[in-house]
């Protein structure tokens, strides 16, 4: 009896210790996927080294919303250079006389997606150096005319920056930026005439506007999530050119995890897996890498940049690179990015809630980060962002 009993104690110690390893293998930060983020959300974590630190419904593609513009980002990327200046050319369509353009002012247009009030107007200044007063044959737009994020195909909102007549605010604010001419922005505007406008037909470069580098256009438009992206992917193709791209980084077997109708997270039908998004993520980080950058040099960094990350995590200020996404009337609430650690090194992780209501998605995902970076070792990224709009890194000749 006494052996039996000596063995009983045996089994359910070895029982016991069973149940214990299966606990201890799983991943380390399962428990915080289970319990903050919720069971079913998709979470998935990994480490510099390849290591699984949480997966929970990772292979279940969910609307991103704009998380979907880490793939467009990338994409733009691998199709045009980090380099890459989207470029605007202006020209006269007849000769200068007495500071009039006997013609159309001709804008060919390259689908610059930072065209704003700001650029139009050092156009203006530049057109009034070089004695351009008024034009008589009114504008034409060659090729797709971006204006303010929109797009403006007959330049209807361009000429009346131009002629003075709208962005004054903008003008103010050039004004406290750059040494401008100290005129009255309609004072400096452009007279057209009432007429329509030529073709601009042996028309001649009066000004090139190139766009700032393509990855400090990323960067901006991913702080503020500008849905300019959309039209922007236009440049190399679209949405299909954006998903074919990001499918050729995945395995055979993830690639259906990947769906892009809009290049900005928009639509209905958008999908995106937890564990494409990382791989995506990653690759977005070494294309970036090839030209000597890094994910804080095209993504929003946490309490340091102005825009969606600004007011998130802000106790944990410069230590979270990523995106985020919102679009709640598909149910979606989306986070990915990157943490750097001394205990897993740098982790890239993503969190696609769906269909909670915004506020507690948001605290569930910061929750979980929080905690990765409590268990992990949280280290700032070394970042310093930019005092300058990115409409002074354009240039003009």
């Amino acid at each position: 009896m006494v052996r039996l009993a000596v063995a009983l104690v045996g089994l359910v110690a070895l029982g016991g210790a069973a149940g214990a390893g299966e606990t201890a293998s799983e991943p380390p930060l399962q428990t915080a996927a289970r319990t903050l983020v919720g069971e079913g959300q998709g979470v998935f974590a990994e480490a510099g080294d390849g290591t699984v630190l949480a997966s929970q419904a990772a292979d279940v593609a969910v609307h991103p919303a704009s998380v979907t513009k880490i793939a467009t980002s990338l994409a733009l990327l691998e199709r045009l250079g980090a380099r890459y200046r989207f470029e605007t050319r202006v020209l006269a369509g007849g000769d200068v006389r007495d500071g009039r353009i006997q013609g159309a002012l001709v804008v060919e247009a390259g689908g610059d997606p930072t065209l704003v009030y700001e650029n139009a107007f050092l156009l203006l200044r530049k057109l009034h150096a070089l004695g351009v007063r008024g034009v008589s044959g009114g504008l034409a737009v060659h090729g797709p005319l971006l204006f303010n994020w929109k797009p403006d195909p007959d330049g209807r909102r361009l000429r009346l920056a131009l002629a003075g007549r709208d962005g004054e605010p903008a003008w103010a604010a050039l004004n406290a930026i750059l040494p401008v001419p100290r005129l009255r922005l309609h004072d400096l505007g452009l007279s057209f005439d009432a007429g329509a406008p030529s073709d601009g037909t042996g028309a001649r470069t009066l000004a090139v506007l190139r766009s700032p580098p393509l990855v400090r256009v990323l960067k901006w438009l991913n702080d503020y999530s500008n849905n300019v992206f959309h039209l922007a992917s236009d440049r190399i193709g679209g949405p299909p050119v954006v998903e074919q791209l990001a499918r050729g980084h995945l395995p055979p077997a993830m690639r259906d995890e990947v769906v892009i109708d809009n290049a900005a997270g928009g639509g209905d039908t958008n999908r995106l897996s937890p564990r494409a998004a990382v791989v995506l993520l990653r690759a977005l980080d070494a294309q970036l890498a090839r030209d000597h950058l890094s994910l804080v040099d095209a993504l929003p960094v946490s309490g340091m940049d102005h825009g969606t990350l600004e007011k998130r995590m802000t106790e944990q200020r410069g230590m979270i690179v990523g995106k985020t996404g919102t679009f709640g009337s598909v149910g979606a609430s989306t986070l990915v990015g990157m943490v750097q650690t001394r205990r897993w090194g740098p982790v890239a992780f993503a969190i696609l809630d769906s269909w909670l209501p915004v506020p507690e998605a948001r605290r569930r995902q910061d929750a979980f980060v929080r905690t990765l970076l409590a268990e992990g070792g949280g280290v700032p990224w070394t970042y310093q962002p930019s005092t300058m709009p990115p409409f002074t890194d354009a240039s003009l000749e």
